[in-house]
């Protein structure tokens, strides 16, 4: 309630209000200080906030005639839960010359402390009802104020109007709401009495404020205060601070007063009680004023039952907002019951993460120890198996060694015939032990290896652990089961991501706080158009083959489980390099069974038998202008080894170009032919011998093939109209070998 006991240009409690014609409260010192004498271009300047708080303020249209007359009805009797802010010596007091009596108490509190609650801000919400507290709602006179002009020019002023009415001397905005207000020459002092305000003030001080203000903590109820320091003292602080003697000795000392004492109000102009109301003009007159001519045929009660029907209806709406109150603090103390709940619930989910935890951390420690048992094992099983071998090894040897020695004393026998009786036997015996030592001794390797033959894969349990989250479950109503919520949205990291060659690799962190099931990694054509589903899984990191090269494909990601699908992530873009680099392909070139042999980690090709062979790149075009060489190490025979390209499923026994599914220049030493589905033309001179070089361009922007020789152009283009996936091949047969070059720019063909 403290709120709406101070002033909104003060700040401090009202000392003396004045009602505005717009409903709005002002201390009279300030109403006094914010006025200012009337010029013509004041109203002009003040439109645009007269305007702005005039459509929402009902007041300040419902009191147009109160406004126009000497005392406006007002009626308020709330009260909230015990302030908590007691006013200070530089209150209402000290800075006007007039106040009420219980302003001037609590003006007078000089260092008072506050008064302060132990309960949460959240709980001074509830409202109880005071409707029967005896407030007065009426002006010090009948007659009206001298607000220049009539009530309906008034009305025009608080509604937008600028012209001011005929003998304005004075205007006061009201810091509120805005509306402008003028005044004849008495000014704001015009202005009626807030008596229901003064009122209040009165009781609120006289509740709050009568504390001793000499006490350094918490300060005691005052018991004297001294009318000439203005001081409030408790008993024991007057003894100390304000003794009765010296100069003291003739100050006066009081009790505090408290509620300002119920007043009569009585008409200004007769001094008659005020015991009528006027529907009509809105304002309390006494028994002349009724008779008078100006109240003639107006309807007219008395001032008890209009005040009494006031207070019936402010009490029944204060009912209903009471009400609201009430709920809304039972709401409040649901919400700390909920937030008892949240840290149980946070506590005890916190043990279950930690005993989760742990008991993953067991299993991690047992399966350790099973892994450190079976290199334990195999150490075992390695050192018995050399002690094995080194115990034949020595036993070989002792046996060869006693050989040796039985030979060397033989050979020191002096009588032939005795050595000829056993030297067949003897060199047949050394020479058949020398040949068994070259197999097992010489020969022989141990049979295990020293190094442990195992890898510990920790792979995909550190993925399962940067997985390893909580799982969001989707809110449902009271009864029904709880699911997962659909997941959040992945994030793509860029630092993991990459392009080599025509591939591309991606890799995503988990939604966090979300259950996932699989995730849905989409690629566009390399050019900006419809994406497709290239990947469809768990994993979260997924390498695309086959795409094409210098292109840029942009990539997203999003996850999904039983609930259905989260949102796309942010796109990333991601550049295929400009030129292929390659090798042979030993599985696509017919793996094991084709005869071919490969080296050089695949870039050098060669075969044992007659009939040829197809070997095939490990990538294949579809766009884009390539180029690759082959350098021929090898040519004895008198063979025609063909260049070109082909299709994923070429017949791999036959020459290049024998079918339809490949495009090729078979050549020998003295001239070459194009030639596709067994159809060669076009001969061309000039052969091929050791180290000679076979270039191959493949234009798949002009969709055309041409060849080259030591870096010649070896005819014209060989083949036009080429269309789909094409892969770089060679068919070789016995007595070539070559070796293929890439990531080669292509050279410039002139006779395009």
């Amino acid at each position: 309630m403290e709120d709406e006991l101070r002033c909104p240009t003060c700040k401090q409690l009202y000392a003396n209000p004045v009602l505005l014609p717009c409903f709005h409260a002002l201390c009279l010192g300030c109403a006094l200080d914010i006025q200012t004498p009337y010029t013509q271009g004041m109203a002009l300047a003040a439109v645009g906030g007269s305007a702005a708080g005039g459509p929402n303020n009902p007041a300040a249209h419902n009191g147009i005639h109160a406004a126009s007359n000497s005392s406006a009805a007002a009626a308020a009797a709330a009260a909230t839960a015990a302030p908590s802010v007691v006013p200070t010596a530089n209150g209402p007091g000290t800075r006007h010359s007039s106040h009420s009596s219980a302003a001037s108490t609590a003006s007078s509190a000089t260092g008072s402390e506050s008064v302060t609650s132990d309960q949460d801000q959240s709980d001074k919400v509830s409202i109880f009802s005071e409707a029967d507290s005896g407030v007065v709602c009426c002006s010090n006179t009948s007659r009206p104020v001298s607000y220049a002009g009539t009530a309906q020019g008034l009305q025009g002023l608080l509604q937008g109007a600028v012209v001011a009415p005929p003998g304005a001397a004075y205007c006061l905005t009201c810091p509120l709401c805005r509306k402008l207000v003028f005044f004849d020459d008495g000014g704001v002092r015009n202005l009626p009495t807030y008596r229901a305000m003064e009122a209040i003030v009165d009781r609120f001080c006289a509740r709050e404020a009568l504390r001793c203000q000499m006490c350094e903590t918490d300060p005691k109820v005052a018991s004297l205060i001294c009318e000439q320091c203005e001081i409030r003292y408790c008993d024991a602080c007057r003894e100390l601070c304000h003794p009765a003697r010296g100069p003291l000795a003739k100050h006066t000392l009081v009790k505090p007063r408290g509620a300002a004492q119920q007043r009569e109000s009585v008409c200004g102009e007769h001094e008659e009680t005020l015991s009528q109301y006027c529907l009509n003009c809105k304002i309390p007159a006494c028994g002349q004023c009724i008779g008078e001519q100006r109240h003639q045929a107006h309807d007219v009660q008395s001032i008890n039952v209009t005040c009494k029907a006031q207070k019936t209806e402010l009490s029944h709406n204060l009912q209903q907002l009471s009400e609201k109150a009430r709920s809304t603090t039972e709401f409040i103390q649901r919400l700390k019951g909920m937030s008892d709940k949240v840290t149980e619930s946070c506590m005890e989910f916190e043990r279950l993460v930690h005993a989760q935890c742990e008991a993953l951390i067991q299993a991690i420690h047992d399966r350790r120890e099973y892994l450190l048992e079976a290199i334990r094992m195999d150490k075992d099983t390695k050192i018995r198996i050399l002690k094995d071998q080194q115990s034949n090894c020595t036993g070989k040897l002792q046996q060869t060694t006693g050989l040796i020695q039985f030979c060397i004393e033989a050979l020191k026998e002096t009588d032939s015939a005795a050595f000829l009786q056993v030297g067949s036997m003897l060199i047949n015996r050394v020479a058949n032990t020398d040949m068994t030592w070259h197999q097992e001794v010489t020969n022989a390797a141990p049979r295990v290896s020293p190094i442990v033959d195992l890898t510990l894969d920790d792979a995909a349990l550190a993925r399962a652990i940067d997985n390893l989250n909580f799982i969001q479950m989707k809110a449902v109503k009271d009864g029904e089961e709880r699911c997962p919520a659909a997941p959040l949205t992945p994030t793509i990291l860029p630092a993991d991501c990459s392009a080599e060659n025509n591939s591309v690799t991606v890799a995503w962190q988990p939604p966090s706080h979300s259950f996932v099931e699989g995730y849905v990694l989409e690629l566009d054509d390399g050019s900006g158009g419809e994406f497709r589903e290239v990947y469809c899984g768990k994993e979260t990191i997924c390498t695309v083959d086959g795409l094409h090269f210098n292109s840029m494909y942009n990539a997203r990601v999003k996850a999904f489980n039983s609930a259905g699908e989260g949102e796309y992530s942010e796109l990333i873009g991601l550049q295929t390099a400009e030129v292929a680099w390659f090798t042979f392909d030993p599985v696509l070139s017919g793996g094991a069974g084709s005869g071919l042999i490969f080296s050089k980690n695949n870039a050098t090709v060669s075969v044992e038998g007659w009939e040829h062979r197809v070997a095939l790149g490990s990538v294949g075009f579809s766009r884009g202008v390539h180029y690759w060489e082959f350098t021929i190490d090898n040519y004895t025979a008198d063979t025609d080894p063909a260049f070109g390209v082909a299709r994923i499923d070429v017949a791999r026994n036959k020459m290049l170009g024998k079918d339809e599914k490949s495009f090729a220049m078979y050549i020998d030493r003295q001239r070459s032919w194009f030639q596709h589905n067994s159809i060669h033309e076009r001969r061309v001179e000039g052969g091929i011998t050791t180290g000679s070089t076979i270039g191959v361009l493949l234009d798949l922007e002009r969709h055309t093939l041409s060849f080259l020789v030591n870096e010649m152009p070896q005819g014209s283009v060989a083949f036009r109209d080429l269309y789909g996936v094409f892969y770089p091949a060679v068919s070789i047969n016995r007595g070539v070998t070559l070796t293929m070059h890439t990531a080669l720019d292509a050279p410039k063909m002139d006779y395009f």
